[in-house]
C-alpha cells in the first residue's frame, strides 16, 4: 500500500471496523459529505481525477469496497451473503456514522453503484442525493441481457460460477484479465484513459488471489441474493426517495446500460440524467464532462441549511 503512487495528496487515510470487515478509506476536502463508491475491477483510486474539484465543495469519503483494494477480504466460508449489496451498504452507513455524518450524498460507479442504490433504498433517511454512473438495477440488468449486449456482459455469468472455476481461470494470468476488461469497457478500447498511478493500484490489488476470489463472491451475490432483494422491493413498491442523477457512457459498444432513464423511473420518481461521451469509466475517461454534470446537481441537492 505505502509503495503505490499517492493519488490523494493531503487526504487522510483511515481504516474503519464494521460488521465483519475493515474498510480502508481516504478522507479529504470540506463541505457537505459525499461518499464515493468504486466498481469492478478497480479500487478507490478511480476517483483521483475528479476528487480535487469535488473536494473544493465537499468532504469526500473514498473507501475501498469490502474485498477490494486494501479493505478486508471476507473469509470464503462466509458465503456470498457477505458480499450482498445490502451488507455492503451497511458497511458505509457505519463508516459515515463513525465520521459523524448522519446524512450524505453518494456518487457511485459500477459495483459501487449497486451498493449506492441499495443504501438509498434500505436507508432513505441517510441519503440526501444519489449519483449513479453507468448502471441500472441488478434485477433490471439481468432481465435485459440479450444477444446484442451479452458479449459485453459475459463477466456477470463467468464470475458468478461456483469457486474455484473463475478464480482458477483468472489466476493463469490475472494482469491479462484485468487489462483486457479495463480496455474493452472504454470508448477507445485501450488503456489510454487510465493514469499509470491508478493502474498500479488496480494491478496491485488484482495481483492478490484473495482479492480475485472476493470480487467473484461479489458477482455471485449479484446473481443470487441481490436480484432477489431487488425483486422484493419492486413487488413492495419501494422507491428511492433521494433526488437522483443517472449518467452513463454514450460511446461504448455492447454497453451495459439500455434505456437507463426509462429503467430508473419506476425506482425513483426524481431521477434525471444523460449520457457522457465516453465508455464505461466516466470519472477517468471524461472527468471534466462528468464534473460538469455532477457538480451542479450536488450543489442543488446537498445545499446546507
Amino acid at each position: 500500500m505505502t509503495s503505490l503512487p499517492e493519488l490523494y495528496p493531503g487526504f487522510e487515510r483511515r481504516v474503519f471496523a464494521v460488521d465483519g470487515a475493515r474498510i480502508h478509506t481516504r478522507i479529504g476536502g470540506s463541505g457537505p459529505p459525499l461518499l464515493l463508491l468504486h466498481g469492478y475491477p478497480q479500487t478507490h483510486a478511480c476517483w483521483h481525477k475528479v476528487a480535487p474539484e469535488l473536494a473544493r465543495r465537499h468532504t469526500l469519503i473514498i473507501p475501498d469496497l469490502r474485498g477490494y483494494g486494501d479493505s478486508t477480504v471476507v473469509a470464503a466460508d462466509a458465503g456470498t451473503d457477505a458480499y450482498a449489496k445490502r451488507v455492503m451498504a451497511r458497511d458505509f452507513v457505519a463508516v459515515m456514522q463513525a465520521l459523524g455524518h448522519e446524512r450524505f450524498g453518494i456518487l457511485c460507479h459500477d459495483r459501487g453503484g449497486r451498493v449506492g442504490y441499495r443504501l438509498a433504498l434500505d436507508h432513505p433517511d441517510r441519503v440526501r442525493s444519489l449519483v449513479t454512473l453507468d448502471i441500472v438495477t441488478t434485477l433490471d440488468a439481468w432481465d435485459d441481457i440479450a444477444v446484442d449486449n451479452a458479449v459485453g456482459r459475459f463477466h456477470w455469468m463467468f464470475l458468478a460460477r461456483p469457486a474455484p472455476f473463475p478464480e482458477t481461470m483468472i489466476g493463469h494470468d490475472r494482469m491479462f484479465f484485468l487489462d483486457y476488461l479495463l480496455s474493452q469497457w472504454t470508448g477507445t478500447k485501450d488503456l489510454s484513459a487510465f493514469d499509470p498511478g491508478a493502474l498500479a493500484h488496480y494491478r496491485a490489488a488484482f495481483s492478490r488471489p484473495e482479492v480475485v476470489h472476493a470480487t467473484c463472491e461479489d458477482y455471485r451475490a449479484g446473481a443470487t441474493i441481490d436480484p432477489r432483494i431487488d425483486a422484493e422491493d419492486r413487488a413492495a413498491g419501494r422507491k428511492i426517495e433521494a433526488p437522483m442523477l443517472a449518467l452513463w457512457g454514450g460511446t461504448r459498444k455492447h454497453g451495459f446500460v439500455n434505456r437507463p432513464l426509462d429503467t430508473w423511473r419506476p425506482w425513483c420518481p426524481h431521477v434525471r440524467g444523460e449520457p457522457v461521451e465516453c465508455g464505461h469509466f466516466l470519472p477517468e475517461e471524461a472527468p471534466d464532462a462528468t464534473l460538469a454534470l455532477v457538480m451542479p446537481f450536488l450543489a442543488e441537492t446537498l445545499r446546507t441549511g
